[in-house]
């Protein structure tokens, strides 16, 4: 098979012949049709954190079973799914609390390396490495599929979308009424939108620094914008919710001063919910009387909480009913010859999400 590996952080992957062994016990392989371009990849390819080299990034795949090992009975040679990144062992402490997105288990995968390249073993980044012809994963990463959903839009169903739409409907559990900031109005910041358009958030109020971006957040359901660039983020919120400041506050990009602004933007007693992954060693600049005197809370959201079994064929429902965004979000579709310029792209913030696509 053909793959993108990363050898050395920051500098373009390089495209090569991969071996990848039969699917261990418990394992699936599929022949990957699409695989999106997040933000989380960028990340680990310019060394933000860390991680073995080489290694094969890629977590928002979708493509049709190629291989199953043994132990695998639910699934059959050909059929369509998604592959995540999360992962299910059904033991450890966080899968018995239903917290699999925290799954802290042993794999029959993890016992040897089962990608090997001209130069030695590949590491799949977060037990995916999507960026090649195939992939081999846990069955527990598997969700089947229906026919009529192109994967290109299947794949997003794998990271983007459930992160952002979950952060809000699992995670926050926000209230009908509520009034809600979303902070970056990129893939997952959309998807925040979907999910708070969802449950009835009034307010909803976007912002970000780029005013082609704030339209689209409104086209996506948003009913006001801030443009941070041109005005004090935290003054506009306060003033768009009755001088109180929001209920929640989703931060959707990993930084840290912008952090500190949204707890500036919430209500005392209000949440500000951490979605974007930051780099290595991003600090937040926050005063701890400030949280301690008004009540408010800082929360973290993995993986928007998700448990990939239920939620995605939820959203596929959500879809199909026009009630989900999703063929909006695919900005453009790339060969895995021309996967860097799909990470260029994406790296400069002018895509939400483009598609490795596959034949």
């Amino acid at each position: 098979m053909r793959g993108a590996v990363c050898y050395q952080f920051g500098e373009p992957l390089v495209i090569e012949d991969l071996e990848l062994r039969s699917p261990a016990p418990g394992a699936i392989t599929v022949q990957v049709a699409a695989c999106g371009v997040c933000h989380s990849d960028i990340h680990f390819i310019d060394g933000a954190r860390g991680g073995p080299l080489p290694a094969l990034y890629g977590h928002e795949i979708a493509g049709v079973v190629s291989g199953v090992g043994p132990g695998v009975s639910e699934l059959l040679l050909g059929q369509r799914v998604v592959a995540s990144l999360i992962r299910r062992c059904g033991t450890c402490p966080f899968c018995r609390r239903g917290q699999s997105f925290l799954c802290s288990g042993t794999f029959a995968l993890d016992s040897e390396p089962h990608i090997t390249g001209p130069r030695g073993p590949v590491m799949p980044a977060m037990n995916t490495g999507g960026f090649a012809e195939y992939v081999t994963v846990d069955q527990s990463q598997i969700v089947a599929i229906p026919s009529d959903i192109p994967f290109p839009v299947a794949s997003l169903l794998a990271c983007g979308v459930i992160t952002g739409y979950g952060a809000v409907t699992k995670t926050a559990s926000v209230a009908g009424g509520s009034s809600v900031v979303v902070i970056g109005t990129g893939g997952v910041g959309l998807n925040a939108i979907q999910g708070a358009v969802a449950v009835g958030a009034d307010p909803l109020i976007a912002v970000d620094i780029v005013d082609d971006k704030l339209e689209l957040a409104r086209s996506f359901g948003a009913t006001e914008t801030v443009n941070s660039s041109e005005s004090d983020p935290g003054a506009a919120v306060r003033d768009l919710t009755k001088g109180q400041g929001a209920d929640y506050a989703f931060v959707t990009v990993g930084i840290g001063p912008v952090i500190a602004q949204a707890i500036d933007m919430i209500r005392p007693g209000g949440t500000v919910v951490l979605v974007g992954l930051p780099a290595d060693g991003v600090m937040v600049p926050a005063e701890a009387a400030n949280l301690a005197s008004y009540a408010k809370s800082i929360v973290g959201s993995k993986m928007g909480s998700s448990t990939i079994a239920n939620d995605i064929p939820h959203l596929i429902d959500e879809y199909r009913a026009g009630r989900l965004k999703l063929d909006e979000l695919v900005s453009g579709e790339f060969s895995l010859d021309n996967i860097n310029e799909a990470i260029d792209g994406a790296r400069q913030g002018s895509a939400l999400r483009n598609v490795i696509v596959f034949d």
